[in-house]
C-alpha cells in the first residue's frame, strides 16, 4: 500500500494502548487494527479527526505516502 500507517508508533509515544484509544475514539479494537496493520481500504476523517484529537498528533505524524502508486489501485483503472 502506498499509505503507511504508524499509529502503533504514535501510541507508544503517548503512552497509551490500543485498548484505550479505542474506547476514546468509539471504534472497535478489530477495526483498529485493521487500521494499524495497513490492512483497511479506506479510514472516515471523522475517525482519524477523533484519533488525532485523543493522540495529540496531526495527519502526517499517523498516516504517510511512501512515493509508491498503489499496484492494486493502478490495476483497478486498467
Amino acid at each position: 500500500m502506498a499509505i503507511r500507517i504508524y499509529l502503533e508508533e504514535v501510541l507508544k509515544k503517548r503512552g497509551m494502548t490500543s485498548k484505550e484509544l479505542c474506547a476514546m475514539v468509539g471504534i472497535t479494537e478489530a477495526n483498529l487494527s485493521i487500521l494499524r496493520s495497513g490492512k483497511a481500504k479506506g479510514v472516515r476523517f471523522g475517525t482519524i479527526n477523533r484519533i488525532c484529537y485523543y493522540l495529540q498528533c496531526d495527519v502526517g505524524d499517523i498516516l504517510k505516502f511512501d512515493g509508491q502508486l498503489d499496484e492494486e489501485e493502478e490495476h483497478e483503472t486498467e
